[in-house]
């Protein structure tokens, strides 16, 4: 028996020794860590992995494993590749910390002349997939969205052998015994790394075959709704895009001082400086966007029109006070708000921060947030499933007057026009800022065709509605797969 627990080890001093709840320890026999491959990492014997596994064998159903000999999936990536990137193609690719993201856009192109087998490093329909460098373990399922988009090849891509139990490996995956198990299986110094094999290590019960279609249906719809709220805001933005007659915006025409030049190069009169004078601020295409919607507009106005803004949050800086899973509220940043639930693992002292929660980071159904730090001018709508949660002092809060309105703004910042008039404001040597009074700075034009503008909102808060339904149905589905598979005796 190898065992290390706090008592063998060296007394510290007194004031540098850790609380005695703080220290986790286990045993492990010599057995088990040549059943591991002589691995000596403390994570892969780590005690919520060893519980995770007590647990699963305990339930009522037999155990197989994820991959392997009688695995219930296979599971690969492709081989590396030296990527040839240029400004925009038709192959768009996309990162593996996208597949978090409800609706992911591309902001990288490759060549057709890269020297690699393209239509392999698309994924699938009802693929389960996984990222398994750096941040290990994020998953999705392949519905319409991501279809035949490409991906780096730094993805684990998971195909079950029975078509019915994609949903059920995902909802087993996205558990926190799933989590938990996934975790216990990387390795590598400084980035986390897993691959295909290490996923035979994982259990997973094999349970009747109704159950496991019902938490695969339950998957299917949830991914289907969200399908669908994809479609809904692209028809919004195309009949705001069609309603001002805007082209692509890369064909908007750029005035420039000196076309000749062999740098780009503009004119900026006094009064126009606004006290501002880094050259992004004053981008040709800023100016194009302004005078080609006040041409095409019933009117513009700023995001501090008080008709259709009742307020624009920035939370002050402050030192956090984080708590347990379950004592606290959940407080997700901006890289998560792009996901269908942000998957935040910190959570607030609410005894320690309970006025600020309730008067500046609580946020509230359909507000549009916008991040103001680092990636800024990444948008949001707020939906119902995140009413009560908190966000971060990285954000700010767009809140609308109204629900008549708070559509139509977020299909408007959401467009590439509306980032481009939200980064122009974007200040900081090293990390990009705005603040608040920039946003409300940040035009917006009114159609001319009301009932297009109302539609537009309407399509948007549809959207939002099906992404909280999608959320529930995807909670019913790691419900279900707890309540009778994990926990079933």
């Amino acid at each position: 028996m190898v065992e290390q627990t706090a008592k063998h080890l060296r007394p510290l001093p007194l004031e540098l020794a850790p609380p005695e709840d703080t220290v986790k320890w286990s045993s492990v026999s010599l057995s088990e860590v040549l059943e591991r491959g002589s691995r000596l990492e403390a994570s892969v014997y780590d005690i919520e992995s060893k519980q995770a596994r007590e647990t699963l064998a305990r339930c009522r159903w037999e155990l197989t494993t994820v991959t392997g000999e009688n695995g219930l999936a296979v599971a690969f990536h492709r081989p590396r590749f030296r990527r040839v990137f240029v400004e925009k193609s038709n192959l768009p690719i996309y990162q593996p910390s996208q597949i978090t993201e409800i609706y992911p856009k591309p902001y990288l192109w490759i060549s057709d002349k890269t020297d690699a087998n393209l239509d392999a490093l698309r994924v699938k329909k009802n693929q389960v997939l996984m990222t398994c460098s750096g941040t290990i373990g994020k998953c999705t399922f392949v519905g319409e969205t991501l279809d035949n988009c490409i991906f780096s090849h730094d993805l684990l891509r998971i195909e079950t052998l029975n078509k019915t139990d994609g949903g059920y490996l995902y909802a087993f995956l996205k558990s926190d015994i799933g989590q938990t198990l996934i975790q216990a299986n990387n390795y590598g110094a400084v980035i986390s790394h897993i691959e295909p094999h290490h996923l035979a290590e994982i259990p997973i019960p094999n349970p009747q075959a109704l159950i496991k279609i019902e938490i695969h249906n339950l998957v299917m719809d949830s991914f289907a709704l969200r399908d669908e709220s994809n479609e809904l805001l692209d028809q919004a933005e195309q009949l705001l895009i069609n309603e001002l007659n805007l082209p692509p915006i890369a064909e908007l025409k750029s005035e420039y001082f000196d076309n000749g030049a062999k740098v780009k190069n503009f004119s900026v009169k006094l009064s126009e400086l606004s006290e501002r004078i880094e050259a992004s601020y004053h981008k040709p295409i800023v100016r194009a966007i302004s005078e080609h919607i006040t041409k095409y507009a019933n009117e513009v106005t700023t995001l501090g029109d008080s008709r259709f803004v009742s307020r624009i949050i920035l939370p002050s800086r402050f030192k956090r006070v984080y708590v347990g899973k379950g004592q606290g509220v959940l407080f997700f940043g901006g890289k998560e708000i792009l996901q269908l639930a942000p998957a935040g693992e910190k959570f607030l002292s609410l005894k320690q921060h309970d006025e600020r929660i309730k008067k500046e980071l609580t946020v509230e159904e359909n507000t549009v947030l916008i991040t103001s730090s680092g990636t800024i001018g990444k948008v949001a709508i707020v939906p119902k499933h995140w009413e009560g949660w908190t966000a971060n002092q990285h954000m700010i809060r767009v809140v609308p007057a109204n629900k008549t309105i708070a559509g139509y703004i977020y299909a408007w910042l959401n467009t590439e026009f509306g980032k481009a008039l939200i980064t122009r404001f974007n200040y900081g040597a090293v990390v990009d800022e705005i603040d608040q009074r920039h946003v409300a700075q940040v035009q917006i034009p009114l159609l001319k065709n009301k009932d297009i503008q109302q539609k537009i909102n309407d399509l948007v808060l549809e959207a939002n509605q099906k992404r909280f339904d999608a959320y529930i149905l995807e909670q019913k589905a790691i419900h279900t797969i707890n309540e009778k598979v994990i926990f079933a005796e």
